[in-house]
């Protein structure tokens, strides 16, 4: 019993803490990393509620729970995320086709650049036996 306790104090808690994260961040992203807390937070006390009563009513409850979470972040980091100018876009044949012209040319210059290096082994003129 005493586990129980301390287990939801330290939820409320992280939930309080969150909450004031939620309310106070100055950015979104502030916000969104608080109400995952919070949802994460919610999900520990779906858990412990499920361990103390021994009953697994709340499970599909928790995994939805999970899920919620997990979705929710990932498509926050997907909006916040910064694409640079152009890379969101279908290129046209034109354009696809200058860049793998100009890849080809660089992959090119590359290889010549490698054969003309000196790799060791005997000096030129000198005769291998």
């Amino acid at each position: 019993m005493p586990v129980v306790a301390v287990c939801v104090a330290l939820l409320a808690a992280a939930g309080v803490l969150a909450l004031v994260r939620a309310e106070r961040g100055p950015s979104m992203l502030d916000r969104s990393v608080a109400l995952d807390i919070l949802t994460s937070t919610l999900v520990g006390a779906v858990a412990l509620e499920a361990a103390w009563a021994r009953r697994t009513d709340g499970l599909p409850m928790l995994v939805a729970l999970a899920l919620v979470g997990f979705v929710g972040s990932v498509t926050i980091a997907r909006f916040a995320s910064v694409e640079p100018e152009g890379e969101g876009r279908v290129l046209t044949r034109e354009e696809l086709a200058s860049l793998e012209t100009e890849r080809s040319r660089r992959t090119e210059a590359e290889m010549r650049q490698v054969d003309d290096e000196d790799h060791g082994g005997s000096p030129a003129g000198e005769v291998k036996g």
